[in-house]
């Protein structure tokens, strides 16, 4: 029985004391289930999307998350957004705590990209983290963006069925192409590399994705015939965005100012393959605000000005506090379709 209800103190203080409690443990980095007890003492927290409304309206939830635990690749195409600029990655057991907190906070979605995913250990890395997030967190959607180059067909055997769905970034069909834009390695054929990973997909029974960056050096090409012939479930087409500091400006790794194409041009490639019925257009203005990264310190990155800014880690504060610091627009990312049939169990895919 609360002390109010004794008569012994005003409802108003009662919770004015609770939320200030709630605050501070919070900032602590507390474990989240502890501080939810702490806040409401002898009753049970709400499911954590409902809590998250009835304390606060205007707090989004992270219903889809992108993260990127490393920034390290083994590609170097020029219009990259998230380039090398550190090598550090947090520990498995780190990252899963980090997990964790967002499940609890509403997360049903996880992307994990980079850099390159599969440099980390082999691909054991991020194996763990994708079986960890379908099989102890019960996450509907658990995917992964990555250039397909170091994936072996062990790793599907042993994590293929926690992984909803595999994303593989291909700009172009022809190879002269791929290399201009900097998505080559040696002898290896990415188109070749492509299929093959599009054959694994199906035996292993993974959702299979294409997602390709539109810019100068692929605007004009016709793509028809083979996205059609690989048949994915989505075929994701950005247009060439600039971030200063990542790919623009005096402290970029990148200059992808020669990859960028006006909206116009990317208008005419959208039309010239209006057809394939998998196709999920990115403009510029639709990508800006829409999407929740994570970076490898598990902070969160505002891109409304043009650059990413980070928040503090959600180790530190908790996803509640950093989420604010995001500049995620949640009603930019219901409008650009941003939640899907995203679990594999949902698709009816025919394997």
């Amino acid at each position: 029985m609360y002390l109010a209800e004794l008569g012994l103190l005003p409802l108003e203080v009662v919770r004015a004391v609770l939320a200030a409690l709630r605050w501070t443990l919070a900032s602590l980095s507390l474990p989240l289930p502890l501080w939810r007890r702490v806040w409401a003492p002898g009753r049970a927290a709400p499911a954590g999307p409902r809590r998250e409304r009835e304390l606060d309206d205007g707090t989004p939830t992270p219903t889809s998350v992108n993260y990127h635990f490393t920034r390290q690749c083994n590609y170097k195409c020029g219009f990259c957004f998230h380039t090398a600029k550190t090598s550090f990655v947090l520990p498995l057991e780190e990252a899963k705590r980090g997990l964790e907190m967002l499940k609890e906070a509403g997360m049903e979605k996880i992307n994990f990209s980079g850099g390159e995913p599969f440099l980390q250990d082999r691909g054991e890395f991020v194996g763990e983290l994708v079986r960890f997030c379908k099989q102890e967190l019960k996450l509907p959607s658990v995917s992964i963006v990555s250039n397909g180059s170091l994936i072996r067909e062990r790793w599907f055997k042993k994590y293929g069925e926690y992984l909803d769905i595999l994303a593989i970034s291909c700009d172009s069909f022809d190879e002269s192409v791929n290399v201009l834009i900097g998505r080559g390695q040696g002898k290896k054929n990415h188109v070749e590399n492509l299929h093959k990973l599009r054959q694994w997909c199906r035996e292993y029974a993974v959702a299979f994705k294409i997602n390709s960056v539109i810019n100068r050096f692929n605007v004009e090409e016709d793509m028809n015939e083979q996205i059609k012939a690989l048949n994915p479930v989505r075929w994701k087409v950005f247009q060439c965005l600039l971030i200063e500091g990542e790919n623009t400006g005096e402290d970029s790794l990148r200059e992808a100012e020669k990859f960028v194409i006006s909206d116009e041009d990317f208008e005419r490639f959208l039309d010239r393959h209006k057809d394939v019925s998998c196709l999920v257009p990115e403009s510029n203005q639709k990508m800006r605000d829409s999407y929740l990264i994570l970076d490898e310190y598990m902070r969160f990155l505002n891109c409304r000005n043009g650059r990413k800014e980070p928040s503090k880690s959600i180790l530190d504060v908790g996803v509640e506090a950093a989420i604010q610091f995001s500049g995620f627009d949640e009603k930019m990312f219901l409008k650009r379709g941003g939640k899907y049939v995203w679990s594999k169990a949902d698709m009816k895919l025919d394997w």
